[in-house]
């Protein structure tokens, strides 16, 4: 071999050895055989169980972390404090309106009635007085005070109001009979009514007007 041939292939030879250093030309064709042919590492298979049994990382709190935790705790507690007291309240005011509603539905004509039981107490004494030779002769005028009558009834029964009529021998209820007298009357016993001179009225539960009665006062023998 001449000595110009080995220069031009000791040229070609220096061309690839710098082609490889500088990284002009990429990997040579030495290296991506030998990266063909090298073995992949093999992957683990992923322990789950065992990662969730680990437990997390402990944080350690520094004194100001821990302050500041210390401080947010009590304010939540005080807020949940207030957020109870705050339903409570609202609770007790629906509750409260919603009974002074009732009341006003049901008590509220109380002083109205109250005021028209003397109406009814004159229509009934009215009607009471009329001797019996006169009804005939002035029937449309008993007539009218007794549909009068009845009408104001109807009303009273319409708003809750009830008539107490006490009977003759019945016990005494302090509860809705109010005593205007006692007498010792023969067949009769301690604590007996004996006479009702004007009947007593019920708002709902509520007592109106008491019924003014006579009580006997005889002895039990």
């Amino acid at each position: 071999m001449s000595d110009e041939n080995e220069r031009d292939i000791q040229a070609a030879i220096d061309e690839m050895l710098k082609g490889e250093t500088d990284g002009t030309d990429g990997p040579s064709e030495a290296d991506k055989v030998r990266r063909k042919a090298a073995p992949r590492p093999v992957e683990e298979p992923m322990d789950l169980d065992a990662l969730a049994d680990e437990e997390p990382p402990v944080v350690e709190e520094t004194d100001g972390i821990a302050a500041e935790v210390e401080a947010l705790r009590a304010e939540n507690a005080q807020m949940k404090d207030r957020l109870i007291r705050t339903l409570a309240d609202a609770e007790n005011s629906r509750k409260r309106a919603d009974r002074e509603r009732r009341e006003a539905e049901n008590y509220g004509g109380s002083k109205m009635a109250r005021d028209m039981l003397p109406v009814y107490d004159n229509l009934q004494r009215a009607v009471a007085a009329i001797p019996e030779e006169s009804r005939e002769a002035n029937a449309s005028l008993v007539e009218g005070v007794e549909l009068t009558l009845r009408e104001l009834q109807n009303v009273f029964k319409k708003h809750g109001v009830e008539i107490v009529e006490p009977q003759i021998g019945e016990t005494f209820d302090p509860k809705i009979h109010e005593a205007m007298f006692e007498a010792p009357v023969p067949d009769s016993e301690k604590g007996q009514i004996i006479q009702v001179m004007t009947v007593g009225f019920m708002i709902h539960d509520r007592l109106l007007r008491a019924a003014q009665v006579g009580v006997s006062s005889t002895p039990k023998t």
